[in-house]
């Protein structure tokens, strides 16, 4: 709980223990006659009222704090699964960027093909692109023109493909049986 749930608490107690207090101290200072008395009757409602709320108050903030730690629990060990998630995924992109690498090298890719290469894998446009790396869009038209041409591929869409072909999807087809276009 923070502060100000602590001191409205704090203050909703001392009220209510100041009316039961208060009705009690009431009741024994008027000394009653008769026990039937509209007042009597009144002071014993406002009594037994004080304290089925603060009772009341108590059991749901006891429930409310319980209900609290178990989701600070719950929050924890779902940040802990996403952590070796993460790790886990981060492994494989690394991995996979490696791979991507790789063959960039073996298709003689120079380092700003490489860099204009990746960035069209993530599907940046021509323009993102030369934003990104602060050449003209004709530069990096020229770079993608110079990429497919090496890689031996007619655009974007047979980059793309020649990574992500054998990729699967955990419960769809295989990608052998996707027909072609």
């Amino acid at each position: 709980m923070d502060e100000t749930d602590r001191r409205l608490q704090l203050i909703l107690t001392a009220a209510l223990a100041l009316l039961v207090v208060g009705g009690i101290v009431d009741l024994i200072l008027d000394q009653p006659t008769s026990w039937l008395s509209f007042h009597v009757i009144f002071e014993l409602m406002l009594i037994a009222g004080g304290l089925a709320l603060a009772i009341t108050l108590w059991l749901r903030w006891r429930a409310a704090a319980h209900d609290v730690e178990r989701l600070r629990a719950s929050l924890q060990k779902r940040q802990a699964e996403r952590d070796i998630w993460k790790a886990s995924a981060e492994q494989a992109l690394a991995g996979f960027g490696r791979a991507i690498d790789a063959q960039f090298r073996a298709w003689q890719l120079t380092p700003a093909e490489r860099e204009v290469a990746l960035l069209l894998l993530k599907g940046y446009s021509h323009k993102a692109i030369a934003r990104h790396t602060d050449r003209s869009d004709a530069t990096v038209r020229q770079h993608a023109t110079a990429i497919y041409q090496k890689a031996g591929l007619s655009g974007r869409a047979e980059l793309a493909a020649y990574f992500l072909e054998g990729i699967p999807l955990p419960d769809g087809p295989a990608p052998s049986d996707i027909a072609r276009a």
